[in-house]
């Protein structure tokens, strides 16, 4: 039996130990402490930004975005179909409309030509999802919000260490939201961070997630209770200094999936926009058409590799069936033949061998079942 293969799990050890120990016998827990601030400029710091505000979650970091921008009844912002639910449902908290716009079929990021076909009088903002982790076109997005007055609110929660022309994801908007979920690059164990490039916005918005709370322990304006803890700050320090570390173990993950499959017919990658760096976050195929994904998914499942379907679209879930959609078909296209493939920094080069030996291996066992006769029912057409 062959050693476990993780798809996601978080890479934490002795030094969030260390870390997290420290801050219990500190006696700060809560969001009162040390480690969150010193989270903060180091995540500013990185980023080159002039400040980040540590959340709850990178929900509430999209939610209290929001909310700063003024964007609530009546109004709309622009969504890619093709997201996790996380990022559609503030607008909903805010009290605004989202519209779902389809993507680019290389990319797999939103569609900047749906984007402005999306555009009503009643648009305010534009949140652009850097899925995956991979940069979108934020040059045409940027143009179409300067165009018709609107803000952007990147997110950015899966794409921490990306970049865009040398720019890090998260820092190319009004505001950028970040997640650290137990599955991303690096982990608070739920947390999330707000960046941007106004001063007094986003001391505003430390302000707010503080339950609105002055000096006096007056609340003079409704705030929220978004602040991160203590605690969870303290083991996002210690994985900020392994921060490279990851980000190098999953470049050089996606460059060993590419280097293995790509001459495998019927397997295609997410593809970089020019003067893009994707971090990586996740390796993604699309593996033929939704039949083919299903056995390569079952042949995986039987070796002991993990996998995962592709995000479905936002807009085919109850919610949100009724919202409009600027569809080109990309993101259902997507979403029925995607696989995310095991990027979990837990594992090692040898494991990642591992997957791509059995991916090859599968491709042959079942190119040999699309051979058999028709009575067989069995569907490959590789």
């Amino acid at each position: 039996m062959y050693k476990k293969i993780h798809l996601d799990a978080p890479n934490v050890g002795e030094l969030e130990k260390i870390y997290l120990n420290m801050a219990i016998d500190s006696g700060y827990v809560s969001s009162a402490g040390p480690c969150v601030c010193r989270l903060e400029e180091k995540c500013a710091g990185y980023l080159r930004t002039v400040k980040a505000v540590a959340t709850g979650s990178g929900t509430s970091a999209l939610h209290v975005a929001l909310h700063e921008l003024g964007i609530g009844k009546g109004d709309e912002v622009i969504v890619p179909a093709l997201t996790f639910v996380a990022t559609v449902n503030p607008v909903v908290y805010a009290g605004a409309t989202p519209v779902f716009v389809d993507v680019d079929i290389q990319t797999w990021n939103m569609d900047p030509c749906a984007v402005e076909e999306a555009v009503t009088d009643k648009t305010r903002a534009i949140i652009p999802v850097h899925l995956y982790g991979n940069p979108c076109d934020m040059d045409e997005i940027s143009r179409i919000a300067e165009k018709y007055g609107l803000c952007v609110i990147e997110d950015a929660a899966e794409s921490l260490g990306a970049r865009y022309k040398g720019a890090f994801t998260g820092t190319l908007g009004d505001l950028g939201c970040f997640s650290f979920n137990g599955n991303k690059t690096i982990t608070t164990g739920g947390g999330g961070m707000v960046t941007g490039k106004d001063l007094q916005r986003l001391n505003h918005i430390e302000f707010l997630i503080n339950q609105a709370r002055d000096g006096q322990g007056c609340h003079p304006e409704i705030g929220f209770n978004y602040r991160m803890t203590n605690l969870q700050a303290a083991v996002g320090l210690a994985q900020f200094e392994r921060l490279e570390e990851f980000l190098a173990r999953k470049k050089a993950f996606n460059k060993a999936y590419r280097d293995a499959l790509g001459d495998i017919a019927g397997i295609r990658f997410q593809e970089e926009y020019r003067g893009a760096e994707s971090s990586c976050w996740f390796t993604c195929i699309i593996a033929g058409d939704a039949a083919a994904r299903r056995q390569w998914q079952a042949v995986l499942k039987e070796s002991g590799v993990p996998t995962r379907r592709i995000f479905p679209p936002v807009s085919e879930l109850p919610p949100y069936r009724g919202c409009r959609f600027i569809d080109r078909g990309n993101s259902r296209y997507i979403y029925e033949r995607g696989i995310c493939l095991p990027c979990s920094t837990l594992n090692s080069p040898e494991d990642i061998e591992y997957v791509c030996g059995v991916l090859r291996e599968s491709q042959i066992k079942l190119f040999r079942r699309s051979a058999a006769p028709r009575s067989t029912g069995i569907l490959m057409p590789l």
